[in-house]
């Protein structure tokens, strides 16, 4: 066991990346959003784990769906919106949804109301993914390689 890895941390410490890396304007719903990757502080590598915050207003990210990574999102504060292509779902505290590799119905997470909400984000960490954004023209091809943002047809954005 390699003695400079933690056996537990308190989630809540770990830094936050604040916002996303979209490029503009898609960036602008999601730039308040905030990640804590609990998983890298043990160095996982099957999967990732993410405590999330989402101040009023903010995004979890683009309605999004991936090849080749599950997904899962467990609501611990807060009523966050579930938005996918059957509509809007609210949430509560104690429910979850997952969401399977391959199945090309978008989804994202809204803060819709005046009080924060936490959640936990679980998925699987294949360098084969790709994304589709599926209410705008971006994409991203083989994540885990260095994949970067593009346009649908395979341009870069400038």
């Amino acid at each position: 066991m390699d003695e400079h890895k933690p056996i537990a941390i308190k989630g809540t410490s770990q830094p936050a990346r604040v916002g996303s890396g979209y490029p503009d304007p898609f960036d602008k719903p999601c730039a308040e959003r905030q990640k804590k990757p609990l998983g890298d502080a043990f160095s996982l590598s099957d999967y990732g784990v993410n405590l999330v915050t989402l101040p009023p207003g903010a995004w979890s990210s683009q309605r999004h769906w991936h090849s080749a990574e599950d997904e899962f999102i467990y609501v611990l504060e807060g009523e966050p919106l579930l938005v996918t292509d059957e509509g809007e779902t609210a949430l509560e505290p104690g429910m979850c949804a997952g969401f399977v590799a391959g199945d090309a119905n978008g989804h994202h997470l809204v803060n819709s109301t005046d009080e924060v909400v936490v959640y936990l984000e679980v998925g699987s960490r294949r360098d084969e993914d790709d994304v589709d954004y599926s209410d705008i023209d971006m994409q991203v091809k083989r994540r885990g390689y260095g994949g970067v943002f593009t346009h649908k047809d395979g341009s870069p954005y400038n």
